[in-house]
């Protein structure tokens, strides 16, 4: 799918051919760039750009702690070294979503328009650390076993997947970097402050908080009262944290929408 590769500085990013990319993909926690082909598959001709977050995939890692302030610099370096025609719509997932609405606030010229897939809801300023923090015992668990025993546990856990899905979910996990753990993680800022500060368009997708959405409807409606640009929120019932993982069909539908409207 992604046909050409490169680096900036320490971040790894993927295009689906020379072309100058109409999207870019950043991937949540413990994900990488790979995880968005299988999505790709469903979106046919799209001119695509994935990064691979810092300590995650083929990225390195500086020894500093870990921020939504450094994850935002990472790609707004990558965007602004692509060949492109303007800003390009940014699509995000749980950590990317926040370091993409992060980069909408900051860098409009780069972002056209926002698509948010489950973001947290971050922290007040009062709120806000540097904490550190630790392997995740479910990630550790998974690094512990063999490609195919990851594959049939994410296919254990979550039967609703589609296969296409287990596989690159299932390397990523592999390629976290361990020392990314060694550094301080700072909590992001609210969300809401982010999109009072972004005025493109901006779609936020979630699923159901009893199924492990970050956000719920409640949040969505609060988030729709402070954006400073057109915003709409879509809930789709029965799905999670990995929204298009898991309700394909009517995340691409209004993706598609999103994208017909804002591409």
């Amino acid at each position: 799918m992604f046909e050409v590769r490169g680096r900036t500085g320490r971040s790894a990013w993927y295009r689906t051919d020379e072309a100058p990319a109409e999207i870019a993909f950043l991937h949540g926690f413990s994900d990488s760039a790979q995880c968005w082909e299988p999505l790709l598959g469903a979106l046919p001709g799209i001119r695509a750009l994935a990064i691979d977050a810092r300590g995650h995939g083929e990225s390195g890692l500086p020894e500093e702690a870990i921020s939504y302030d450094a994850l935002r610099d990472d790609a707004a370096a990558v965007l602004s070294s692509q060949p492109r025609n303007g800003g390009m719509v940014v699509v995000g997932h749980s950590m990317g979503a926040m370091s993409a609405a992060y980069l909408a606030a900051a860098r409009p010229d780069l972002v056209r328009a926002l698509v948010l897939e489950d973001p947290p809801v971050g922290q007040s300023l009062a709120d806000r650390q540097d904490r550190p923090w630790a392997v995740p015992s479910w990630l550790a668990d998974l690094q512990a076993l063999d490609l195919p025993a990851r594959i049939a546990h994410g296919r254990s856990g979550e039967p609703s997947w589609p296969e296409d899905e287990l596989e690159p979910w299932a390397v990523s996990k592999a390629q976290v970097n361990p020392h990314l753990f060694d550094v301080p993680f700072q909590d992001p800022g609210p969300l809401t402050d982010l999109l009072a500060r972004t005025t493109c368009p901006v779609l936020l997708i979630h699923g159901d908080t009893e199924r492990g959405s970050l956000i719920s409807a409640e949040y969505a409606e609060r988030c729709a009262q402070a954006a400073a640009g057109e915003f709409r929120a879509v809930h789709i019932r029965g799905a999670g944290h990995s929204v298009r993982r898991d309700s394909r069909t009517q995340y691409v539908a209004e993706l598609t929408e999103f994208l017909v409207r804002n591409g």
